[in-house]
């Protein structure tokens, strides 16, 4: 099975957050390497930048953090694939037929779109919004 790793997945694999332990068991039982779009890495940094504002990390565990990011892309844990047309193009499609029954937003749509046109069976999420989508959009969500 082909799995495709969401910021909210992401995120809880590198901070120690809620979902941390799920993401961590998780990772144990999938194929790798797991699908990423640069999307992705933004929202990992980004993740990492903003609880550093809010001071809910320090300077070092960002540091490790990314670092540890850095490492698993190295060693092929992460496939990042860039975005491509065909990616937009599914995005929009997926505005048109779920927006306005899901409340999607766009950065979770084209994590979707992304999964869909990269060939993921199952969609790595903890965000429940974007789950329903990946879910409306015929992935497996776990």
């Amino acid at each position: 099975m082909t799995d495709y790793a969401d910021t909210s997945f992401l995120v809880a694999l590198y901070v120690p957050d809620v979902n941390s332990a799920k993401a961590a068991a998780r990772m144990k039982q999938l194929e790798l390497p797991v699908l990423i779009t640069p999307l992705g890495e933004l929202e990992l940094l980004n993740a990492l930048q903003l609880r550093l504002f809010r001071k809910e990390l320090q300077p070092a565990q960002a540091r490790a953090a990314r670092a540890a990011f850095r490492s698993d892309a190295a060693r092929f844990i992460f496939a990042v694939h860039a975005i491509s047309d065909d990616m937009w193009l599914r995005a929009i499609q997926l505005t048109k037929n779920w927006t306005a029954r899901l409340g999607c937003r766009s950065l979770d749509i084209i994590h979707v779109a992304s999964a869909l046109v990269l060939h993921a069976d199952r969609f790595n999420t903890f965000d429940d919004r974007q789950g329903k989508l990946a879910t409306a959009a015929g992935l497996v969500v776990a």
